[in-house]
């Protein structure tokens, strides 16, 4: 079985406005604020504010995308199984943001709640940073 076929069945329990949005968010490869996404898909059918923040809380809710919140963007899950615990870098100099995995992170994160007797439901890291083209410039 494809990859692109089997990514088509995961979406297919989608809602046709979450399909849409998800696609929008695949194919930008960057952060996308929900008004951008709004005016992005008015041809598509999404003409009120409701209809895509329904779209992005259900998508958030399902891990395919993530909001990071200090900028106020959604952008697509690259990390399987990662739910809603992410970290991301966020350059500040060319405002690119990728999504990390690191066991080390997240062996840190369980070891402060551990410590501290946290009960986490979830947590969005975000780390400001000079990106390796931002560094060299």
């Amino acid at each position: 079985m494809s990859s692109t076929h089997t990514h088509s069945k995961k979406n297919q329990s989608l809602t046709k406005n979450q399909r849409i949005v998800l696609d929008l968010l695949q194919n930008s490869g960057e952060p996308l604020k929900a008004y951008f996404i709004l005016d992005s898909l008015k041809k598509e059918g999404l003409n009120s504010p409701l209809q895509v923040y329904r779209a992005l809380d259900k998508l958030v809710e399902l891990g395919k995308i993530h909001k990071i919140e200090s900028i106020n963007s959604f952008i697509i899950c690259n990390n399987s199984n990662c739910a809603s615990n992410t970290a991301f870098t966020i350059c500040e100099r060319c405002g690119k943001v990728k999504e990390i995995k690191n066991k080390y992170l997240k062996d840190s994160v369980s070891d402060l709640v551990k410590d501290n007797q946290l009960e986490i439901t979830r947590y969005n890291l975000e780390f400001y940073v000079l990106c390796k083209s931002c560094k060299i410039n």
